[in-house]
């Protein structure tokens, strides 16, 4: 077996620290919003508070009402910040087990050893968790994180949060994911993403659709032409819509009106909210399922008449479509395996040529003829030969 190598297995690991780290630092901007926001407020009306008493055009009664507001209003702040805390306790908590849990690794001598079964089989169902929340399987997700015990391993709750944005915008209203978009808007500035933008757009669209064009033009002027530095050609086209009718043939109108756009913006939001959080794209099972295809990948594999039974990337309903973009492995040395047995061809079990061209391993060509009473027959075309007939190669 390869020697043991830690470093290569946490290849692919970045997510896993980063996305409660990304979530902890989004928790703390909240904090820091919210002193600034209520704060800010408060200091104002004590200032003001304080102004007119100094002028005493404020009396006792007048001023309780306004000492009442600030108190309340430090009220629901103690609340926010509790909240938040709450969460920034949880997310640290998730990253000191995540970061103990790839330490592990340095912590084990081989691939044979126990404690790596172990820890290899927690990271398939990490990964096999997050492989069903892409694709919405959440109940089935969290029923496996539960039995496994490895719910600080996942992101149930961002998941489930962005399937609520995704089916609002499936439903075609962009009220939650703009609410998304004000909540992390410095952080999509960062990454220069244009999801808010083209969420503005639509609204506009179904305006234009619905015929309600002052309302339109008033939408424009509030939130679009403020876009207009960096996406005047595409308003300059909605502009246009308000021209057009909805069933219009003409581009690029047709295209704009056409209601495909919402599943665009769910496939939009999803890459930016995949980028705000460090989360990968192809999911990490697939990532691992690729390199170990990469590894069997050669150029037979593209035989559709010799396809061999035991080979993953010759499986085209199911792995081998994971394996059409990969590229063909490397071998400095060839390595001769059976497509009966599944085993190594070498000098103790040597490869075997029938008549009709088919190479197979002594030992395949032994059972096969144990179970057609002495004959073998060929597993690919059908026909049958004595095993005196088979006759044994050298590979140079």
């Amino acid at each position: 077996m390869n020697t043991y190598n830690p470093s290569g297995l946490l290849a692919i690991e970045q997510s896993f620290l980063r996305v409660p780290h990304e979530q902890l630092k989004k928790s703390y901007r909240q904090s820091q919003k919210h002193l600034e926001k209520d704060l800010g407020a408060i200091s104002h009306a004590m200032d003001d508070l304080c102004q007119r008493a100094t002028t005493k055009t404020m009396d006792s009664e007048t001023a309780q009402p306004a000492l009442d507001s600030m108190l309340k209003r430090l009220e629901d702040l103690k609340r926010k910040l509790q909240d938040t805390k709450t969460d920034e306790e949880e997310f640290i908590r998730r990253s000191k087990l995540r970061a103990q849990h790839l330490n592990a690794l340095y912590e084990i001598s081989s691939y044979e050893s126990p404690e790596y079964q172990s820890w290899s089989r927690t990271r398939l169902c990490r990964f096999l968790v997050d492989y069903m929340l892409r694709k919405g399987y959440h109940e089935s997700a969290a029923q496996l994180a539960k039995t496994e015990q490895i719910e600080a391993f996942t992101d149930l709750e961002l998941f489930q949060q962005s399937a609520q944005i995704e089916k609002s915008l499936a439903a075609q209203s962009c009220a939650e994911c703009l609410q998304w978009c004000s909540d992390n808007k410095v952080a999509l500035r960062k990454i220069k993403s244009s999801l808010e933008f083209d969420l503005r757009l639509q609204e506009f669209i179904e305006l234009a659709r619905r015929g309600q064009t002052q309302s339109a033009i008033a939408y424009v002027r509030k939130h679009l032409v403020p876009w207009i530095d960096t996406h005047a050609k595409q308003v300059e086209q909605a502009m246009g819509l308000l021209a057009f009718n909805p069933k219009t043939s003409c581009e690029p109108y047709k295209r704009l009106f056409n209601p495909e756009r919402w599943q665009s913006l769910v496939q939009h939001f999803r890459e930016a909210n995949y980028a705000l959080h460090a989360l990968p794209e192809p999911a990490p099972l697939h990532l691992t399922l690729q390199t170990g295809l990469s590894a069997f990948k050669t150029h037979q594999c593209n035989h559709q008449a010799d396809t061999n039974i035991n080979c993953p990337v010759c499986q085209k309903e199911t792995l081998g479509k994971l394996a059409q973009t990969l590229p063909f492995s490397h071998h400095v040395n060839s390595t001769l395996v059976c497509r009966v047995t599944g085993e190594i061809m070498n000098e103790d079990n040597p490869p075997m040529r029938l008549p009709n061209g088919r190479v197979y391993s002594l030992k395949a060509l032994q059972e096969l003829a144990s179970e057609h009473k002495g004959k073998v027959v060929c597993p690919m075309t059908s026909q049958e030969f004595s095993m005196a007939d088979a006759k044994k190669m050298y590979i140079l």
